[in-house]
């Protein structure tokens, strides 16, 4: 039996509505998409839905109370809330560095957690 699912792309700034024809278990056409990105994005999102996680983390002895963290790569979607609770509870020291890995292998994903600012520590 066929049916379909409907996305908006987030694959590049156009937002293209995606119409996904699946058989079983089995994609059998995306259409909608103006570019290539958008057939990607179909399937990659129909079979293993991903997303990157940015937050910001405590640092009490930092010049400013949080830094800004984010995910190395796209995490699986249904990990994404406990990957926020365990960055919740991280704490840093200053000084961080940006592109600094702040966290190995969040919620066991095998995915690093990097800093996207420099953090000095408080003057």
């Amino acid at each position: 039996m066929k049916t379909t699912h409907e996305l908006t792309c987030i694959g590049c700034p156009m937002g293209c509505p995606l119409e996904l024809t699946v058989e079983g278990k089995e994609i059998v056409e995306v259409k909608g998409n103006e570019c290539r990105r958008g057939d990607k994005y179909a399937r990659q999102e129909f079979t293993d839905p991903r997303r990157m996680v940015t937050t910001t983390v405590w640092c009490p002895n930092g010049r400013w109370p949080r830094v800004p963290v984010k995910t190395a790569e796209a995490a699986p979607k249904g990990k994404v809330m406990e990957i926020a609770r365990e960055l919740h509870d991280l704490e840093l020291q200053a000084p961080v560095s940006v592109g600094q890995v702040v966290l190995e292998n969040v919620a066991g994903t095998g995915i690093a957690v990097v800093a996207t600012r420099s953090m000095p520590v408080q003057s």
